[in-house]
């Protein structure tokens, strides 16, 4: 193949893909709600069965379902007619995943669940398939073409099963009001955790904390500003910020050629400076550095002085 047919072929392959996805919308019918009202209600879990590449789609499932408030486990269904079947318990829900819903382990399995007395939901693209008739509900994911061009490997179903695990998961979030500190609950680690958790009082270091009074000299405000390793330095007058002098300030100061001997702290600050309490997420520190085009922000522990942030500190945490 020449390049320009490579991605041609690229090209049809992500049309297809979404063309297939675009066409699910018709298949949320009545019965969808009631699926999503009996999940939520549920006492138990979901265990999420499949087998071949609809087993991979159903771990991934699992793996929303379980990061976002709905208990969730994965059952292999020809391991589930081997033993794991055992994993469900009485009030679990089923859900079964099968492009044909007609594989022999499917055929095996499905019996057997519902011979457990446990609600069986199929997500499966032909509504005419074993599965299908013998579920309590269904959810159709039919496409018209594989992407694959044999039309073989399942690639554009795995594609609409993917999408509809996530309405499932998302339809479940807004249902139980899923909220975004429910969230950092069960995201703890990496970047994401640190962004839902991490507030600025966990960055600001109480150590460093340099400031000076309006009328202090150039001298004392050079003196700060090195000391506090921040680039900056608060201006105090009464017990509040007035003001901030960074590098930035002094440079300025230089440029204007004006005699540093006549030059107090009030002269070289930048009046009404960037604050943020320390009750509020780094996160949002981040993005106001980043709106402002700036690199410190002042820390207030209400109306008090409680320090300086850098955006240096915030990109060591992960916070970006």
């Amino acid at each position: 193949m020449k390049a320009q047919e490579i991605k041609e072929k690229a090209l049809a392959t992500i049309r297809l893909e979404a063309n297939a996805v675009r066409g699910l919308g018709k298949y949320i019918d009545d019965q969808f709600p009631k699926i999503i009202n009996l999940l939520a209600k549920s006492e138990g879990r979901i265990v999420v069965t499949g087998i071949g590449k609809s087993a991979n789609i159903a771990n991934k499932i699992v793996s929303t379902f379980n990061s976002t408030g709905t208990p969730a486990l994965f059952m292999h269904a020809a391991d589930a007619i081997h033993g794991d079947l055992g994993m469900v318990q009485k009030l679990d829900t089923v859900l079964c995943i099968s492009k044909s819903g007609n594989s022999p382990e499917i055929r095996v399995l499905v019996p057997l669940v519902k011979k457990m007395g446990n609600v069986l939901l199929a997500m499966t693209g032909d509504k005419n398939s074993y599965l299908a008739e013998h579920s309590d509900f269904q959810l159709i994911s039919t496409v018209k073409k594989e992407a694959c061009p044999n039309n073989l490997a399942p690639t554009t179903s795995t594609t609409a099963q993917l999408v509809m695990g996530d309405v499932l998961a998302v339809c479940l979030m807004e249902k139980k009001g899923f909220s975004t500190s429910d969230f950092a609950k069960v995201h703890p680690g990496g970047s994401l955790g640190k962004k839902i958790y991490t507030r600025v009082s966990d960055i600001v270091d109480q150590n460093r904390r340099p400031f000076i009074n309006s009328n202090a000299d150039w001298s004392e405000v050079i003196m700060s500003i090195s000391k506090g390793r921040m680039g900056a330095t608060a201006v105090i007058e009464k017990n509040k910020v007035i003001g901030i002098v960074t590098d930035g300030d002094l440079r300025r100061a230089m440029q204007k050629k004006v005699s540093a001997n006549q030059l107090v702290a009030k002269d070289l600050m930048s009046k009404n400076p960037k604050c943020i309490d320390n009750s509020q997420l780094a996160v949002k520190g981040f993005q106001m550095m980043e709106k402002n085009k700036i690199n410190q922000l002042i820390v207030l522990d209400g109306k008090q002085y409680s320090g300086m942030i850098h955006i240096h500190d915030l990109l060591k945490e992960g916070i970006y």
